[in-house]
């Protein structure tokens, strides 16, 4: 099968940020399909073609940055929307594939779909556009209508929609209770960590101010939903309680040079709280290698609860736990699993004394390690999910032909 997939953030192990789109198109391509995935470029001036582990990627110039305003953001995805339409427009395939975000993929992936006259199956990431509405990012009452006119018609000229988690697909199948929606949550490269520890271990020996101390790690993007502020004032009240507790976070966006004034300014920064840059897929392995605890940070809004971040999969994948500050489906299987560690939402002190506590428990600390690698290994292993997502593409395209 020639399939057409279309990602505007897709990323390969050597990038920073989610590896998911390029771990299931190597996946169909060793099944014997033939992939072109449609992708920007934000440092190019203009588009090339390489091929990554058998998948041609055409990369089209197309800046973007999660620092960028939401307006220029949204310049972004219509400047994807048009190149990414003519690209898609000129391959023959059997299937197209777009996944969000933005939802916009949708436009140019129903545009080859229909110009080739075969099915387009769409993936959400977010539930678009309650989740940019929910965060004030669409505040006009003509743009809130035109998302809630693009979701529709998106959703309707799918064969299929993949949804991230079981919420998202709640909202789509309840809204649009026609449309064919599979679960298919992001997943844990458990070869990928095969080697954390022995990474972690070494990361350990070679920084000066973590050693043998705890550590407590965010990996991820830094901006507005994210709420990573929590950390830097819940480093603060460890600072007075249980100082040797470190706390490092890792990647870039819109909120960094925020966070680094506030630990400045709280006195935390660079003592027991670490600001780093951002680092590849490949060379994330040994901080989650090297965590006691992992964590997923998120604004105190219900409609976050139904997202499925990456970094979760990925301290499975190393066998570690995950705290949580938010509701939803991610705390409720941390709370049922043992896996981890759920701490109040806008009561950064109170998880503190949460974190602490659970840290200075090597029992429980042991516990969750394993719940952990528990759920990696029989729920959430990239090729067990995998047999899922080729499945719904294959029936859409078998249905399509009949």
């Amino acid at each position: 099968m020639k399939i057409t997939y279309i990602h505007q953030h897709f990323k390969t192990p050597g990038m920073a940020g989610g590896t998911r789109s390029y771990e299931f198109a190597r996946r169909l391509v060793e099944r014997g399909h033939e992939v072109h995935v449609i992708t920007g470029d934000p440092a190019a001036d203009r588009a090339r073609i390489s091929t990554e582990s058998g998948i041609v990627v055409h990369w089209l110039p197309v800046p973007y940055d999660n620092a960028m305003s939401y307006g220029r953001r949204l310049w972004s995805f219509l400047g994807f929307v048009r190149r990414s339409t003519a690209e898609a427009g000129r391959l023959r395939h059997d299937l197209v594939f777009a996944t969000s975000t933005p939802l916009t993929v949708a436009i140019p992936g129903a545009y080859a779909a229909r110009r080739r006259r075969v099915p387009m199956v769409l993936e959400v990431r977010d539930v678009w556009p309650e989740l940019p509405i929910a965060i004030g990012a669409l505040r006009s009452p003509v743009s809130r209508w035109a998302a809630h006119r693009l979701e529709a018609w998106a959703y309707r000229r799918s064969a299929h929609v993949i949804a991230l988690s079981p919420g998202m697909a709640a909202s789509i199948r309840r809204r649009f209770p026609r449309v064919p929606v599979t679960v298919v949550p992001n997943s844990s490269d458990r070869s990928l960590f095969a080697g954390a520890d022995d990474a972690g271990a070494d990361l350990r020996r070679a920084t000066p101010w973590l050693q043998d101390r705890p550590l407590v790690l965010y990996a991820g993007t830094l901006g507005l939903a994210n709420g990573v502020d929590y950390l830097v004032r819940m480093a603060a009240r460890l600072a007075d309680t249980d100082p040797e507790i470190r706390i490092a976070i890792i990647g870039d966006g819109k909120m960094r040079d925020g966070l680094r004034e506030q630990a400045a300014e709280l006195g935390v920064l660079e003592k027991n709280l670490f600001l780093l840059g951002s680092v590849s897929k490949a060379e994330v392995v040994a901080f989650f290698g090297a965590c006691d605890l992992a964590t997923s940070m998120f604004i105190n809004l219900p409609e976050l609860g139904n997202n499925s971040p990456n970094k979760v999969f990925d301290a499975f994948a190393a066998g570690r736990p995950v705290a949580v500050n938010h509701g939803g489906w991610i705390a409720e299987l941390l709370a049922a699993s043992g896996a981890g560690v759920v701490l109040p939402p806008d009561d950064p002190g109170g998880a503190a004394a949460a974190v602490s506590a659970f840290l200075r428990d090597p029992a429980a600390v042991a516990a969750a390690r394993a719940a952990a690698s528990e759920l990696a290994r029989d729920r959430f292993d990239r090729d067990l999910l995998f047999e899922d997502f080729e499945r719904v593409l294959t029936d859409a395209a078998a249905h399509a032909d009949r």
